[in-house]
């Protein structure tokens, strides 16, 4: 039993399992299905030392199973190569964040994330944060597209932390509602918790915590409105909950109750929301910092399009 490329282990039988079947046995002690451990068993995998066996064999006081494991091939994470940088120094990076990429890795994601895709390419990130966090003082979802700042030194992952703690941070993104808004401008101010009918979903809840989002509109349509929206809190889901809420969800959010023939008639294939500026006072210097972005090419289209259709009316 002696592969490279496999586990060995050694495992006395436990008395505990001692009268048992061979496969019956394995099974328990690695937490296996029967079906998996006979299968270990049939191909060599898994043996009893120093006497003959099957999967049926009744195991004895001091028996021992010998069990070779084939090694996980190690995964590559996959690298958002059209992640652009849209501000670096010492510092910090902010990242022009593509849909699709993740800000770190999780559990049960297998696609690109932010942080991975920054230390592939060869920048440095601080040790400070979370495990497999490091570095990140703010997030952005997977479908959200736009800026995200990573910090890069330990000054500024403690300066930063503490920027965006305080609501010192001025975050602005784009949003594109459905419906046409009653107001110019307001401010939805409404707590947010967890939705009770699913893990993934926020709601509007008296249980959840203090959010505040502060709009304005930037350009009208017969049956959407644009608008570029503020926010004082950042809670997941803030703007899409919000919106939801006032019974104006983003364009393309099916998740919060948006139309989904709507986006399908404009190409959309994720919500109507884009980062589009961060400022903030840079950790080292304390000058004020600003960084813009522009839209990504999906959200491009979809303007377009409903624009289009509003001068055509």
């Amino acid at each position: 039993m002696n592969d490279p490329e496999a586990a060995n282990r050694i495992l006395p039988v436990p008395d505990a399992l001692v009268g048992r079947r061979f496969d019956v046995a394995l099974s328990k002690m690695l937490g296996l299905s029967r079906a998996k451990a006979s299968d270990l068993i049939d191909s060599g995998h898994a043996e009893l030392s120093d006497r003959s066996f099957s999967k049926s064999t009744v195991l004895l006081a001091g028996d021992t199973m010998e069990v070779r494991l084939e090694r996980p091939e190690p995964r590559s994470e996959p690298i958002a190569t059209e992640m652009a940088i849209a501000y670096e120094d010492d510092d910090i990076v902010v990242v022009d964040k593509p849909v699709g990429v993740a800000a770190h890795a999780s559990v049960g994601w297998s696609g690109p994330t932010v942080l991975g895709s920054l230390i592939a390419r060869g920048v440095h990130i601080t040790s400070y944060g979370a495990p497999g966090r490091h570095g990140i003082v703010s997030r952005l979802d997977v479908g959200t597209s736009g800026l995200m700042l990573v910090c890069k030194s330990e000054l500024a992952y403690k300066e930063m932390r503490r920027q965006f703690a305080n609501h010192e941070v001025a975050k602005t993104y784009h949003a594109l509602v459905q419906g046409n808004l009653e107001q110019d401008r307001a401010t939805i101010e409404a707590p947010i918790g967890r939705a009770k009918v699913s893990d993934f979903r926020f709601t509007v809840t008296p249980m959840g915590k203090d959010a505040v989002t502060h709009w304005d509109v930037l350009e009208r349509f017969s049956a959407a409105t644009l608008v570029s929206v503020n926010l004082e809190t950042g809670r997941t889901h803030q703007i899409r909950v919000h919106f939801s809420s006032i019974n104006h969800p983003l364009v393309g959010d099916h998740m919060y109750g948006a139309n989904p023939k709507m986006a399908e008639s404009l190409g959309l294939e994720r919500q109507w929301l884009h980062a589009m500026r961060l400022e903030f006072r840079h950790p080292r210097t304390h000058v004020w910092t600003r960084v813009d972005s522009h839209y990504p090419s999906d959200l491009q289209i979809a303007l377009d399009l409903m624009r289009s259709r509003h001068t055509q009316k």
